[in-house]
């Protein structure tokens, strides 16, 4: 574990990569019961016997506050005790630092017409962090979508490959490559499927921007198989993978007794860039409902735990609450016989909603350890295939919160 006022702060690189993992890796077993278990599923958490005042003081917060601080949970610096000194020793493990940055050619004329502003800005970020030791020849832009990053990375000489799954954006990709007179092929092809590895050769490099869980692995293992000198890949939705639990690819990873389920692969995802108004009101309503139903259910059931309700459409809120609740209830085949104050119920689900925001601020110190454990354990894969490999962010959290890049070069 680094020592303490240590200077964590630089891109991970050599021996820093597996000494990193393995802080990170007994932080996180040490303290998974503070962040395993999960506030919207348990009424009350096995820790909060252990820590009744930082329990207290959570669940005496408001909804307001919670929003406030879910970004930046280490700021409060008032909670009780032990949230500081977890909050310290989280930013210590987790500090990574910038990828030197270059700046880019112009972008060719009208090249980000159709991209959305931050998408825009992630493209541009990314592709100012990449610098290998020999100029690329082909990119290949994987899980590409219309190939806006590829067409962005393309300079006079080289060539560019986009592989995507959906055919209309494939056309689509390939028709503005065409407008804009670039050398650029779009392939459609499951990147999953055996037949994607004659995608890729040893004059390719490979790029990926927030491809997500099994389909950046994909790469990295198709990637080094195919003996490609450099790759650059920023990781995303590590939960969307084929299989019910994580399976590493790292030696260090198969090793650890860190073991991580799809509800764990998620904490990461849960820091989001700042939603709109209208779209927090919807969110905050729903899951206010949802909390107050499992309240209501505990009690139909008499069994005192979570019963997993489907996804549902939005205009189920346009719905009157006790409508709502009867209606998931048919949905999961629960006897609704009986009164109910609905009113109250309600209210006890906003109250919920509130504690619960709270208590996972707590959980939110563990966001980005986790995520960086992620990452290395995919850096010290590519080691072990032979790469020298840099780990570090190419852009600010609120740009995106999923900004770690791997860069990977053999020598």
């Amino acid at each position: 574990m680094p020592a303490k006022g240590a200077d964590t702060s630089h891109v991970l690189t050599g021996e820093d990569l597996l000494a990193r993992f393995t802080a990170l890796d007994a932080f996180l077993i040490e303290h998974q019961a503070l962040w395993k278990p999960r506030p919207f599923t348990h009424l009350s958490l096995p820790w909060e016997t252990t820590y009744p005042q930082l329990s207290s003081w959570l669940r005496a917060r408001s909804l307001d506050d919670a929003e406030r601080a879910h970004n930046r949970p280490a700021d409060l610096a008032e909670a009780p005790e032990p949230f500081a000194a977890l909050a310290a020793l989280s930013a210590q493990l987790s500090a990574v630092g910038e990828l030197p940055g270059h700046t880019l050619e112009a972008a060719g004329h009208r090249l980000n017409v159709d991209v959305p502003g931050r998408k825009w800005q992630q493209i541009e970020a990314f592709a100012s962090r990449l610098s290998f030791t020999a100029q690329p020849t082909h990119w290949l832009d994987w899980c590409s979508g219309k190939g806006h990053l590829g067409r962005r990375l393309l300079r006079e000489g080289q060539q560019l490959t986009c592989v995507e799954y959906d055919p209309l954006l494939v056309a689509s990709g390939q028709a503005l490559s065409n407008r804009h007179h670039l050398h650029a092929l779009h392939i459609e092809q499951d990147v999953l499927a055996a037949d994607a590895a004659t995608l890729l050769n040893a004059a390719h490099t490979p790029v990926a921007l927030h491809a997500c869980g099994d389909l950046h692995v994909r790469l990295m293992q198709l990637a080094s198989a195919s003996g490609c000198r450099q790759l650059a890949i920023a990781p995303c939705c590590y939960n969307r993978i084929s299989r019910t639990a994580y399976q590493a690819v790292s030696c260090a990873g198969l090793e650890t007794a860190l073991q991580l389920s799809l509800e764990d692969l998620a904490l990461p995802m849960s820091e989001t860039v700042t939603a709109g108004a209208r779209v927090r009101r919807q969110r905050d309503a729903s899951m206010a409902r949802r909390l107050a139903f499992d309240l209501w259910q505990r009690q139909l059931r008499g069994v005192d735990e979570y019963l997993p309700t489907p996804s549902l459409p939005s205009t189920w809120l346009d719905k009157p609450f006790a409508d709502y609740c009867c209606d998931l209830a048919s949905l999961k085949a629960l006897s609704t016989v009986g009164a109910q104050d609905w009113q109250a119920l309600e209210s006890a689900g906003w109250q919920r909603l509130a504690e619960v925001r709270n208590l996972e601020l707590l959980r939110g110190l563990f966001r980005r350890p986790l995520e960086l454990w992620l990452n290395l354990d995919r850096a010290l894969f590519l080691v072990e295939q032979g790469y020298v490999v840099r780990l570090g962010t190419f852009c600010e959290a609120p740009l995106t919160p999923r900004n770690f890049l791997l860069l990977a070069e053999r020598a």
